[in-house]
């Protein structure tokens, strides 16, 4: 124990007076906090320039009605309700004639205008819209009982989405009037009624009484539970993902061949392991401490889930531990720093797999496909952490038996990552392949 301990802080050390490790602590939350600063800055300067779309209508009466209802809607959404300043783009509709004789000569007219930025972009109302053909997949409809957008924009389309509810709203008042009901009565048929999203009734453990639910905001029920585990991650990778490529260069250097003479293989791995464990301890109490005052400067104090801090320490030294002991057998095995490159993937991938699931996993973070993945031990810390810190919470036996995986892999990691260190580290010149690993790992 003596030996590993030195070993882990020699490396310490070594690292937390490196400029590398400094400029990355400072640097890694003003990357984090620059799309959250990105995004206020679009919100204090909106695209308010005017858009103008033509509406080709074929039914010949639904293109009134799109229009006034997108007066309304421009109303109700581009000034700003308490300040008065323009939040939105104004969104002018010109009505275009049909021309049911050449009505691709006229697609292509009104594609060279939005290619010209004469318009933005246009709208074609099929012939049968106000009494469209039922089907289970709408791209089936045909044509003539569609609506059809046309534009040039590339990315998320903004006004595709905004003029959703204009068509919509002018075709029910379109069948409306059909019907003989009076256009007065149109706007009290069609109002919409907003659901408010609200917390679950609770009762108090100790005095026995009923809490009184109180309205839930969404963003933030979304947005503490993807920060812990963004933090958790990020922490992790920048931890775990430079050993590989440093214990490759130790190797290269002959660093190894003089330690070998004092501590054994195994010592040697790790006393690693605990130098990264205790720079990733280092590295938490900054970043939690940095933003706990954040959040205490914002009056937000309230957001965070400090009764999830103990179970986001254990998730972050046994993921360390997994990572950097995976990571320390891999450079072992490989002959220079440039070999490692081609492994990262390997100590990268329990972190990054769970990212690739992260949007179908908050939207049910109790479903079969979160609830088996964040017992797989490989994604546990991660996924585990962030259904622990979404509104609905987990069931109180799920983490201890997430744990229990946890410590079984971690033993079984590092057990066969110091087989596999012990023979890759004495290897010159030539980088392991993936089957050689294995074989050391179960032959020794």
């Amino acid at each position: 124990m003596h030996r590993m301990l030195l070993v882990a802080k020699r490396d310490y050390l070594f690292t937390i007076r490196s400029k590398a490790f400094l400029f990355g602590l400072i640097l890694a939350p003003i990357l984090f906090g620059s799309g959250f600063i990105g995004i206020a800055f679009m919100k204090a300067k909106p695209d308010t320039e005017e858009r103008r779309i033509a509406i080709v209508d074929r039914t010949r009466v639904a293109a009134p009605f799109v229009v006034a209802a997108s007066t309304e809607k421009n109303r109700g959404d581009m000034l700003d309700k308490l300040t008065g300043r323009q939040i939105a783009p104004h969104y002018m509709l010109e009505s275009i004639a049909p021309d049911d004789a050449n009505p691709i000569g006229q697609r292509l007219a009104l594609s060279g205008r939005v290619r010209r930025h004469e318009l933005y972009a246009f709208v074609e109302i099929g012939r049968d819209a106000l009494r469209p053909a039922k089907a289970s997949d709408p791209e089936k409809l045909p044509e003539a009982s569609r609506v059809l957008y046309f534009s040039n924009a590339g990315g998320i389309d903004t006004a595709e989405n905004w003029m959703g509810g204009p068509v919509n709203d002018g075709l029910r008042r379109a069948r409306l009037a059909e019907l003989g009901i009076d256009a007065s009565h149109f706007s009290e048929v069609l109002a919409s009624t907003n659901l408010q999203s609200m917390s679950l009734a609770v009762r108090d453990p100790k005095t026995g009484a009923i809490e009184r639910s109180h309205k839930r905001n969404q963003f933030e029920s979304f947005a503490v539970p993807f920060t812990l585990m963004m933090i958790l991650a990020m922490i992790v990778l920048m931890s775990a993902g430079p050993m590989l490529g440093a214990v490759a260069d130790d190797k290269q250097q002959r660093v190894f061949e003089m330690l070998l003479g004092s501590a054994t293989p195994f010592e040697l791995m790790m006393g690693k392991v605990l130098a990264a464990v205790a720079l990733t301890l280092t590295s938490s109490v900054f970043y939690i401490g940095g933003g706990a005052l954040v959040l205490q400067a914002l009056a937000m104090i309230g957001l965070a889930p400090f009764h999830l801090l103990p179970w986001f320490f254990v998730y972050l030294v046994a993921d360390v531990m997994v990572m950097s002991s995976l990571a320390t057998a891999l450079g072992a095995c490989c002959a220079s720093p440039n070999d490692a490159q081609h492994l990262a993937m390997l100590v990268m991938g329990p972190t990054m797999i769970p990212l690739f699931f992260l949007a179908p996993l908050i939207q049910a973070p109790n479903g079969g496909l979160a609830t088996a993945m964040s017992f797989m031990p490989p994604f546990t810390p991660l996924l585990m952490l962030l259904r622990q810190a979404m509104p609905g919470g987990v069931p109180f036996w799920q983490p201890w038996v997430g744990l229990l995986g946890i410590v079984v892999w971690t033993y079984g990691m590092t057990w066969a990552g110091a087989r596999i260190f012990r023979i890759g580290v004495l290897m010159q010149g030539k980088t392991a392949t993936l089957p050689e690993m294995a074989r050391w790992a179960m032959k020794g």
